[in-house]
């Protein structure tokens, strides 16, 4: 049986982030259950222009679209930048609004940031304008979130430990519950 794939989206602008190590830690959580497509720099995608984004995308945007279009849920991490989300991750999604990539997909949203309250508003927000089926149990804001990780990738914080594997068995199920792309 072909396992079902998950497009993972980590929005920090920072390779050692700790958006990149959480992410990392919740692939190895879920990898004898799900293949898993990463895309963990945004810097790739030019800024958006919507005089190309529907006729004449980038190649790179185009690769970006069918990526998530093939996978059969999206995940993404990210932390909070000037109490919005990343400039990198709101330009992916604008490359996609015009499209139907995340229609219906079961899409997990975790925002891990020193407070993350107002991007994790924005990213629900963002997520269903662009029609992303999400639910409350595959959603996570995680405040604090250097305190709580080591940057090996443990989880140093017991009730982080917790809401993790809380996130990870909601989404698990969400995404098995639904049907195959």
């Amino acid at each position: 049986m072909n396992k079902k794939r998950i497009f993972v989206i980590v929005g920090s602008a920072s390779s050692h982030s700790s958006n990149h190590t959480l992410a990392e830690y919740i692939i190895r959580e879920m990898y004898n259950t799900f293949e898993f497509v990463q895309w963990d720099d945004l810097r790739t995608l030019p800024h958006f222009n919507p005089e190309e984004s529907i006729n004449n995308p980038p190649d790179v945007v185009r690769e970006f679209r069918n990526a998530i279009d093939e996978c059969d849920a999206v995940m993404i991490c990210t932390p909070e930048y000037i109490m919005s989300i990343p400039s990198g991750l709101k330009n992916a999604f604008e490359w996609c609004v015009a499209t139907t990539v995340f229609y219906n997909k079961p899409v997990g949203l975790i925002t891990a940031s020193a407070g993350g309250t107002h991007a994790h508003a924005e990213l629900q927000l963002i997520a269903t304008t662009v029609s992303a089926t999400c639910i409350p149990e595959a959603t996570l804001l995680i405040s604090g979130i250097k305190g709580k990780i080591h940057q090996h990738g443990v989880i140093t914080h017991a009730e982080t430990e917790q809401v993790v594997q809380s996130f990870i068995h909601s989404f698990t199920e969400f995404v098995l519950s639904q049907g195959t792309k």
